[in-house]
């Protein structure tokens, strides 16, 4: 027997999620995954690297904020609803704030296990119904607006990632 750790494993090949639908147990895997992901890859990282945009790069406390929020909006569409004042105030408010790491991680939790319990929900519905997307309501259906959550979430997780490994090279070398 080994005192090693466990190698870590990918959440779709956990077995989790078994009473979801495929298509919802995906989301819910792109977002555990790209919880896992920003976990480890912000870890050590400073509140003031969590503002800093290295050669212009968007911060990782934008990526992180962004997530929280259009996650939430994402599936407003998908559940075939417009966007409310306060998620459209979010919206703008994005680009600024003075968060901690830790602050912006826990509001991501917390972001993203509402958003499971919405995309359990969704997963057992109409996944063809139509649905239409911002002021122009653009056509998609309930399943694409929901998968996009998914998408969505791994394209921001892999641009806090790369920032996140930028920052830590940027750093001094130590003595």
């Amino acid at each position: 027997m080994s005192n090693s750790p466990a190698p870590y494993m990918e959440p779709w090949l956990r077995g989790t999620y078994t009473e979801v639908p495929a298509a919802g147990r995906a989301v819910l895997h792109a977002l555990d995954l790209a919880l896992d992901d920003i976990r480890s890859f912000t870890a050590g990282l400073t509140d003031t690297e969590a503002h800093t945009q290295p050669f212009g790069l968007t911060s990782l406390a934008f990526h992180i904020r962004h997530l929280v929020h259009s996650t939430d909006r994402l599936l407003t569409y998908a559940e075939g609803h417009q966007l409310n004042h306060d998620q459209l105030a979010s919206l703008k408010a994005e680009a600024s704030g003075g968060e901690t790491l830790a602050e912006l991680l826990s509001a991501l939790e917390s972001a993203l296990a509402n958003a499971a319990a919405r995309v359990r929900v969704l997963a057992a519905a109409d996944l063809e119904a139509s649905r239409g997307i911002g002021r122009k309501h653009l056509p998609t259906s309930a399943g694409g607006a929901m998968i996009h959550v998914a998408d969505h979430a791994q394209r921001h997780t892999g641009q806090i990632v790369t920032t996140a490994k930028l920052l830590k090279a940027m750093r001094p070398a130590q003595a």
